[in-house]
């Protein structure tokens, strides 16, 4: 437990090296897949599956129950804590997937979808593959083996949607070439989980370990209840109350927002999670990583957002097709926001890693219930009243999650503004001149390809500059120090300028 400070600070910078490289490439994939599938299916198509996601996906809080999550917190792991946990949740699996299985018709009535019926049945083989492998993937992360797991993921990804997804919606399957990849995509990750990281499989009831895995899991299974209606609450309200057509459109603007979020805020917290609950006892390196992560994720995510709202039409057009333009608005609206939903994760991190699963909770049911409200009220509106909703709920539940974290690691608040400073600097230069760049192209009438690659180029060219310039104001202490971690002392010497102070 009690690892040297820089042989795990270099660890966990490792860690999001790699997994942001496996990531990085899951991501590529994943556009990859949207262009191809976007210009096979119909965004009805996408609708019933986006509907089809939001059942699997709260059915799966119940048959984990938290115990995955309990295995990388707990700080001493015996052999029947691991027994009991891969018991629970094969138990804990078993009714679920039976309720789903026979309330199908009632969930198609819900989103007033027929279709939906016979496409919830299949998919709920998704649940099973999760809890089989959930110890698997738990243990994984204990023992930090991020590169690992996120080679599995993009593996995983890869079968099911570029091959399995592609090849079907060409033969004319539909929605059904959507579902086969889930089916594929969690499939194979199973079959990896359980092949590359062994466990016993000998199942155990034992009152004591279940007691200790579950009363760790039952107040993350609370947060995760107010994290699901919170994160999908919109996708039920769009489903339901504007159909498939608008919930495959908002669907879509929603994952093109998130995606990089998700990049970004997944390495930070499959990492900083596992990391931080090493050193859950010492609030002074519980700090300092919490401080550095929501610093450099600032800086990835803040100027990047604000550029990508100002091209969305462009970024759209590229990569879904004129079919999808109703995409552009909420797609818009909800980017201005992707910080908020970025670094509340790392946030999230710190709450698990020190056991405060019931301060999170209630702090997720106010962001359910905030969801809620401004999908209910936004929908009047359309999908765009939605995004407003939303992205109002999301800055509320940052702030939320981030008064909790400073307590947690006894961070200031002048400490947590300063930051974000240093990306905010870099988004007052380099967003004004990728939106003048963008104009000046659209006026000259050249293709939306030539935009959006002249505006990347633009922009990026000037953060670098700036970086270069100024790296204390442009990049700011926290990322400085990440960077003379990770650069070895000789080689690389032109980025070794920016870790300069």
């Amino acid at each position: 437990m009690n690892q040297p400070r820089s042989s795990l600070t270099l660890h966990a910078i490792k860690g999001v090296l790699w997994t942001s490289l496996a990531m990085g490439t899951q991501a590529l994939l994943q556009i990859v897949a949207m262009i191809v599938m976007a210009r096979l299916l119909s965004p009805n198509a996408f609708g019933l599956f986006a509907a089809s996601l939001l059942v699997i996906g709260f059915g799966s809080i119940f048959s984990e129950l938290g115990v995955g999550p309990a295995i990388v917190q707990r700080a001493d792991l015996e052999e029947r804590h691991i027994r009991v946990a891969f018991t629970l949740s094969l138990l804990m699996s078993a009714p679920v997937v039976l309720l789903i299985w026979l309330g199908a018709p009632v969930i198609a009535g819900f989103f007033g979808m027929p279709e939906l019926i016979p496409i919830v049945r299949v998919i709920c083989v998704v649940c099973i593959c999760h809890a089989v492998s959930l110890v698997a993937e738990s243990l994984a992360q204990r023992e930090l083996r991020f590169r690992w797991l996120a080679g599995v993921d993009a593996i995983g990804f890869g079968f099911g949607f570029i091959i399995v997804g592609p090849a079907l919606a060409l033969a004319g399957w539909g929605v059904w070439a959507l579902v086969a990849a889930q089916v594929a995509q969690y499939g194979v990750r199973t079959l990896t989980l359980l092949i590359g990281q062994p466990h016993s499989k000998r199942l155990l009831l034992d009152r004591e370990a279940a007691k200790h895995l579950l009363y760790f899991g039952g107040g993350f299974t609370l947060a995760r209840i107010g994290n699901y209606l919170a994160g999908r609450g919109d996708n039920l309200v769009v489903g339901h109350m504007l159909g498939a057509q608008a919930l495959g459109l908002y669907a879509h603007a929603f994952q093109m927002m998130a995606a990089p979020a998700m990049l970004v805020g997944q390495v930070l917290d499959r990492v900083l999670f596992p990391t931080m609950a090493l050193v859950q006892l010492n609030p002074a390196r519980l700090g300092q990583a919490y401080r550095s992560g929501i610093s450099v994720c600032a800086l990835l995510i803040l100027p990047a957002s604000l550029i990508i709202a100002v091209v969305a039409p462009e970024i759209i057009f590229v990569l879904l097709g004129p079919a999808w333009m109703g995409v552009v608005a909420p797609f818009q609206i909800l980017a201005v926001g992707m910080l908020f939903r970025t670094s509340y994760k790392l946030s999230d991190s710190v709450a698990r890693a020190t056991g405060a699963v019931y301060n999170r909770a209630w702090r997720q049911a106010i962001f359910a219930v905030a969801v809620l409200l401004g999908s209910l009220i936004g929908q009047f509106w359309g999908v765009e009243g939605v995004a407003v909703g939303v992205s109002a709920a999301i800055a509320l539940n940052f702030f939320l999650m981030a008064s909790l974290s400073l307590r947690l690691t006894h961070l200031s608040a002048k400490e947590f503004l300063l930051s974000h400073s240093p990306a905010a600097a870099l988004s007052a230069v380099t967003v004004p001149v990728a939106w003048m760049c963008a104009q000046y192209l659209r006026h000259s009438g050249v293709s939306p390809l030539v935009i959006l690659l002249n505006v990347c180029l633009v922009s990026g060219c000037m953060g670098i500059l700036l970086c270069w310039i100024s790296p204390l104001a442009f990049l700011g202490r926290d990322a400085q120090s990440v960077l003379k971690t990770v650069l070895p002392a000789r080689g690389w010497w032109i980025f070794r300028r920016f870790a300069r102070s």
